[in-house]
C-alpha cells in the first residue's frame, strides 16, 4: 500500500495536481485505506495544523507586502536604489537586488517580492537593453532572500515546527541574507563587464538625498519590526500586525496611494496567497499522521542516525535532500514533513536546531528558483513572458553563487550564531 500511496502523489505531481491538493488527496486515500483509523482523522490534523498563533504571521506579512505594493512604497524604494546605484554598469541589476534585500525585511515573502518588485523591474531592465534571461533571472534569484533576511515566513514556520527562538533565528539569518546579495552582485559585475550591461545617468546628489527622505518610512520599516523583536516589545505575530497597520498608515496618509475602497481587493488577494501556503501546510500535517502509521519517519530517521562522518556529512546530506524535495514542494509542507524527522539526529550529533533551520531554510529557498516547482521563477518568467528553461538558464549564475555561500553555512555553522548569541544568550 505504501508504494501505491507514493506512486499515486509523483502521478499527481507529474500531471500538474497542485501540491497542497496532491498531499490531501493522497492522504484521505491513504488513511481511508486503513481500518484503526476513522477518516475524521484528515480533518482534524489539517485544523490542528493551522490552529497556532505564530502561524498567524503568514497572512499578516502577505498582507503587509500588498499593503505596500498598493501604496506604492515598493516603487519608492525602487527609485531610491535605482538613484543610489544606477550610474554603474549593470546599475538595474544592481539596484533589483539591493531592493529585494530591503523589500526582505519589510514582507518576508520571497513570492511577493517576486510579484512586487518583478512588475517594475523585470519590464524596466528589458526596455533598457537587458535580456530577457537576465532580467528574469536576477529578480526570481533576488527574491529568494525575502525566505533568509528577517522577518521571514518560513523562519516562522520552523520555529513553530522546532520549537525554537523566532526571535534567535531570524537574527541568524542576518550575515547569511547580506552574504547571499554580496554574491549575486558579484556575478552582476562579472557578467556586467562581459555581456557590456548598460548603465544609467548619474542622479544628482540632491535628488538621491530627496528620493532616500522620501522612501524613509519603508527603509526604516525592517528596522522598527527586526528591533521590536529582539527588544521583546512584540513577538513575530504581532510585528506582522504592525507591518499591516504601519503600511496601511503611510499608504494612506504619508504617500495618500492607498484608497479605503481598495482595501476589499487586497484583503482578497492576500487570501488567495495566503491560502497557498495554509493549505499546504494543514494538509502536510494530515500526510504526516499518515508517515506514521507505516513508521516512515522512524525508518528515515534511523539512516540519518546511523550515518557516520559527523556534523559535516550529516550537514551536506541534509542540503542535498532538501535541494531535491525543494523542486517539486514548497517550503513549508517540506519542513512539515521532514524536519520532525532529521532534528533528533541533529541534536544527537550537537547541530544547533537553529543553525539547522537556517540551513533548511536556505536550502528551501533555492528550490524558489528551480523548475518544475519553483514558484517564484513560474512569477518571474510569467512576467516577461518566456519559458521556464529559458528563465532559469539566466538565474543559474546566481543560483549557483548561492550554492557556495550554502556551503559555507555548512562550514563555519559557528560564525552564523555570534549575533543569535549576543543578542539571545538565555536560548544558547
Amino acid at each position: 500500500m505504501e508504494i501505491l500511496l507514493v506512486l499515486l502523489f509523483i502521478i499527481f505531481v507529474a500531471i500538474g495536481v497542485p501540491i497542497s491538493f496532491a498531499l490531501g488527496i493522497t492522504s484521505f486515500i491513504g488513511i481511508a485505506s486503513l481500518p484503526d483509523i476513522p477518516n475524521t482523522v484528515v480533518f482534524t490534523k489539517m485544523f490542528n495544523g493551522l490552529n497556532s498563533f505564530t502561524l498567524l504571521a503568514v497572512p499578516l506579512f502577505i498582507l503587509a507586502a500588498n499593503l505596500m505594493n498598493e501604496g506604492a512604497i515598493t516603487h519608492k524604494l525602487i527609485k531610491c536604489c535605482t538613484a543610489l546605484v544606477g550610474h554603474f554598469r549593470g546599475g538595474l541589476a544592481y539596484a533589483n537586488i539591493l531592493v529585494s534585500m530591503i523589500f526582505a525585511g519589510i514582507s518576508g515573502s520571497s513570492q511577493a517580492d517576486t510579484a512586487g518588485v518583478g512588475k517594475v523591474f523585470i519590464p524596466a531592465m528589458e526596455q533598457d537593453g537587458y535580456d530577457k534571461g537576465t532580467a528574469v533571472g536576477v529578480t526570481a534569484a533576488s527574491s529568494t532572500l525575502g525566505s533568509i533576511i528577517p522577518p521571514s515566513i518560513t523562519m516562522v514556520v520552523y520555529a513553530g515546527i522546532a520549537n525554537v527562538s523566532t526571535g534567535a533565528l531570524f537574527m541568524t539569518g542576518i550575515l547569511p541574507g547580506i552574504l547571499l546579495g554580496l554574491a549575486m552582485m558579484l556575478v552582476v559585475f562579472y557578467y556586467s563587464k562581459r555581456k557590456n550591461f548598460p548603465k544609467c545617468d548619474k542622479v544628482p546628489r540632491f535628488e538621491v538625498l530627496k528620493l532616500t527622505f522620501e522612501s524613509l518610512p519603508a527603509l526604516l520599516t525592517p528596522i522598527i519590526l527586526i528591533g521590536g523583536i529582539v527588544s521583546g516589545w512584540f513577538t513575530p505575530t504581532e510585528a506582522a500586525a504592525f507591518a499591516c497597520i504601519y503600511a496601511l498608515f503611510v499608504g494612506i496618509f504619508f504617500y495618500r496611494t492607498i484608497k479605503l475602497a481598495a482595501l476589499p481587493r487586497i484583503l482578497i488577494e492576500t487570501m488567495k496567497l495566503s491560502s497557498l501556503s495554509l493549505f499546504s501546510l494543514a494538509t502536510a500535517n494530515a500526510l504526516g499522521e499518515l508517515l506514521s502509521y507505516y513508521r516512515l519517519n522512524t525508518y528515515v530517521q534511523e539512516i540519518f542516525a546511523g550515518m557516520t562522518g559527523g556534523k559535516l556529512i550529516f550537514l551536506l546530506v541534509v542540503v542535498v535532500f532538501f535541494m531535491f524535495v525543494g523542486t517539486f514542494m514548497d517550503s513549508v509542507p517540506a519542513m512539515i514533513l521532514f524536519v520532525p524527522i532529521i532534528l533528533p539526529s541533529a541534536t544527537a550529533l550537537g547541530i544547533s536546531p537553529i543553525i539547522l533551520g537556517l540551513i533548511v531554510v536556505t536550502t528551501l529557498s533555492l528550490g524558489l528558483v528551480t523548475p518544475p516547482y519553483g514558484l517564484c521563477l513560474l512569477i518571474a518568467s510569467s512576467i516577461s513572458g518566456i519559458t521556464i528553461e529559458e528563465s532559469f538558464k539566466g538565474t543559474l549564475p546566481y543560483f549557483l553563487s548561492s550554492i557556495v555561500v550554502l556551503l559555507m553555512l555548512v562550514l563555519f555553522t559557528d560564525l552564523w550564531l555570534i549575533i543569535p548569541k549576543a543578542l539571545f544568550p538565555a536560548v544558547f
